[in-house]
């Protein structure tokens, strides 16, 4: 089997998994047509033998194929994952496109370094990451590219919660709660005495500081004595499979396993709102819907690779939204954006502190900071 086509093959499985909220589910996708068990092993053993000590064509081609590198947030991983899939189809294989889930924080750290070309991130860049980038003279392009919309989730199993008040959440994750509140009737009388087990973003994840800010009203201020993972897939098998579990995760792994997790409605001013693109769009799903991001080193989009990329994910990653169970903006938002890209608009709406419930139209709209 030729080696280029397993590794394109491989790589399809991953983002198979992702859309479906776990990567096990993209392997049993593949499985059934192309490979399974040791037959796996054999494929990866053989691409290995062919990075090492091949020396045709596929080497040749690899030396010429151009490299976009992107890393940083698992939420927005797999929306970066189906438009770099498609483009890379579309380029028929001329240019590779990586994408990795160091988490935002992480991956801003890569992208202010110069290690990468582009960071996915589920919040806006801190001042110490504007810092570190202006430290080693990264600019860069602030480009929105879908909302999210945060869910609180426990098991199908808990029968005692549907809603919930932001301030029984804060309650729950604030750090005065660490080693206090580890109970389910500490937070409301009627619910049971039983472990409060809870699982959350770690503190890399983009998601962690959008929720601490939310909810706490500071970002990166929680309890400790929480099961943390960078990889929301962790965080959605430890949800369902106990019953005194509470988490939160974005949307899309949420909405990939409805029938294994349950949403908690936060409890706004007209009452318990459920996490939905409809309620995003009107603004009801407060205070947890939050824009998506990608940041573009400005050097980087000088090459031609890139620019292409930044242009398609602009104009035909909108399509792909959908697909993997996020929430697209305004048509008005993505105009801005591409107006943005064009006239080499760089800088950061927010200036290097993080803000809640504001609209994509208002941040883009700011003058941008350095």
């Amino acid at each position: 089997m030729d080696g280029l086509y397993v590794y394109e093959q491989m790589k399809r499985t991953i983002s198979e998994g992702q859309r479906h909220g776990n990567v096990a589910q993209g392997v049993r996708w593949m499985g059934g047509a192309h490979m399974r068990g040791a037959r796996l092993v054999r494929y990866v053993a053989m691409i290995g033998f062919l990075g090492v000590v091949g020396s045709g064509s596929h080497l040749a081609l690899a030396d010429q194929t151009a490299l976009i590198k992107v890393d940083g947030s698992s939420t927005v991983y797999p929306l970066t994952e189906a438009v770099a899939e498609e483009f890379q189809k579309a380029n028929r294989g001329h240019i590779r496109v990586t994408v990795g889930i160091a988490g935002t924080g992480g991956g801003f750290k890569k992208f202010c370094r110069g290690e990468t070309d582009i960071a996915d991130a589920s919040r806006p860049i801190l001042k110490e990451e504007m810092d570190l980038c202006q430290k080693n003279g990264i600019a860069y392009y602030e480009l929105p590219i879908a909302f999210d919309a945060l869910t609180v989730a426990v098991s199908p199993k808990n029968t005692w919660i549907t809603s919930m008040t932001v301030e029984e959440l804060k309650k729950i994750w604030e750090p005065a709660a660490q080693s206090k509140i580890t109970r389910w009737n500490q937070i409301h009388s009627d619910w049971p005495d039983a472990p409060l087990v809870l699982f959350g973003a770690g503190s890399d994840s983009g998601t962690f500081d959008y929720f601490t800010d939310a909810i706490v009203g500071k970002p990166k201020a929680s309890r400790g004595d929480y099961t943390a993972s960078e990889d929301d897939n962790v965080l959605v098998q430890g949800i369902e499979n106990n019953k005194n579990a509470l988490g939160y995760i974005p949307f899309a792994y949420y909405a990939a396993q409805m029938k294994k997790l349950k949403a908690v409605a936060i409890v706004g001013k007209g009452g318990p709102v459920l996490p939905s693109a409809e309620n995003v769009v009107k603004g009801s799903y407060q205070p947890l819907s939050r824009p998506l991001f990608i940041y573009v080193s400005e050097a980087a989009a000088k090459r031609t690779e890139v620019k292409d990329f930044v242009d398609y994910y602009l104009t035909e990653g909108p399509k792909l939204i959908a697909e993997v169970r996020y929430i697209p903006l305004p048509e008005q938002a993505y105009t801005m954006a591409r107006e943005r890209f064009k006239k080499g608009v760089v800088g950061t709406g927010f200036g290097g502190v993080p803000e809640v419930g504001l609209a994509v139209e208002e941040i883009m709209s700011r003058p941008p900071k350095r």
